[in-house]
């Protein structure tokens, strides 16, 4: 690539993340001590870029912002700019805004976007390689749903959240001999819940990729008591469902890209199994942004770390249109029209799986 490198440009959107502020703070350090370039960062994702909403980066900035849950630059996860709503004669209309978008870093002599995000805010940086934009991606979502990438950063805090609330539940579980259930995110995959579940002691997780039959769940409970254990420890992820039913939905978010919010089943499942299980008090407890917030982990640090000196060394190189991702011990790239829509599941016969039922944890099937 024979244009020169001046200025370059990072955004984070989609849901906050532990492990942002680490891959900020990364870029923008690799950029200016290594290869001597100007940093800006663009406030709340797209919108930022659509309203030219920018704040210098510098090694001042981003100083001491390792450690720190969430994004110095704030997020959003309405903003599709090929897809904007915008206001035309009093009247709320969606259009395609991206050429202003285009123009603005045109206008401040963006060379490069750094775009973070998950499979959302990636897709939109595709579609602004698509348009001849300088894009280098890097994934994000606690979900760990990504298939380009072995793992996302943020991941392991959540899961390390999971897995404290799991241990803490324990104690009261057993101490009242009541059926605890923990609701945890994940969207369409069952990741958080499965890992959590499997350090966290679980007696049943309940995954999106296995629909579970309610019957197998009191099987599950009624054995333990059998066995002297009167209580018990379900994971169940927000978009679990049952083999006859749908998943919960707790609210449509009309104005989002991704208007469905999961939510919900755990209350519902406590509420089916209290009627069939009289003797044992059911009680469900919503990790919800829970697992976003705080201080990010050691590995999601090292990890976010890593990625960030990785998109700053693929500007340097010129490689563009790829977003970062690790393979084994490997950081390497992939081409985001690769990544996009390629996401990732757990495998029902997969090793965790299968390591799962051999310890006797339960998946409601």
């Amino acid at each position: 690539m024979s244009q020169e490198i001046k200025k370059i440009a990072l955004l984070t959107g989609g849901g906050d993340c532990p492990g942002l502020n680490a891959v900020i703070r990364a870029v923008t350090r690799t950029a200016i001590l290594q290869y001597g370039y100007e940093v800006i960062g663009y406030k709340f994702g797209y919108r930022g870029l659509y309203n030219n909403d920018f704040v210098p980066l510098t090694l001042e900035s981003v100083s001491g912002i390792e450690h720190k849950g969430g994004t110095i630059l704030y997020s959003s996860n309405k903003d599709n700019l090929f897809d904007y709503l915008v206001n035309e004669d009093g009247k709320m209309v969606k259009k395609d805004v991206s050429d202003v978008a285009v123009e603005n870093m045109k206008k401040e002599g963006v060379d490069v976007l750094v775009v973070i995000g998950g499979d959302g805010t990636l897709t939109s940086a595709r579609d602004f390689s698509r348009k001849g934009v300088n894009v280098i991606g890097v994934p994000k979502t606690i979900d760990n749903d990504l298939a380009a990438t072995d793992v996302t950063f943020g991941f392991n805090t959540a899961i390390s959240i999971a897995t404290e609330a799991l241990d803490r539940l324990h104690t009261t579980a057993e101490s009242h001999h009541r059926v605890m259930l923990l609701e945890v995110m994940g969207r369409n995959a069952g990741w958080i819940a499965l890992e959590s579940g499997i350090a966290g002691s679980a007696d049943v997780i309940l995954l999106p990729e296995i629909p579970y039959d309610i019957n197998k769940i009191v099987e599950k409970i009624e054995d333990r008591k059998k066995h002297g254990k009167p209580f018990s420890i379900i994971v169940v992820a927000e978009g679990a469902k049952s083999k006859d039913g749908e998943v919960v939905v707790a609210k449509i978010v009309e104005d989002s890209p991704d208007p469905i919010r999961l939510g919900g089943i755990g209350n519902k499942l406590a509420g089916d199994i209290e009627k069939i299980i009289k003797e044992n008090e059911v009680r469900c407890t919503v990790l919800g942004h829970l697992q976003r917030g705080g201080t990010t982990s050691t590995f999601d640090r090292i990890l976010s770390t890593r990625y960030g000196v990785a998109a700053a060394d693929l500007i340097k190189e010129g490689k563009f249109g790829n977003m970062v991702c690790l393979k084994g011990d490997v950081i390497s790239c992939e081409t985001l029209e690769n990544v996009i829509g390629a996401n990732k599941n757990v495998n029902p016969d997969g090793e965790l799986v299968t390591v799962a039922r051999k310890i006797g944890i339960s998946f409601g099937d």
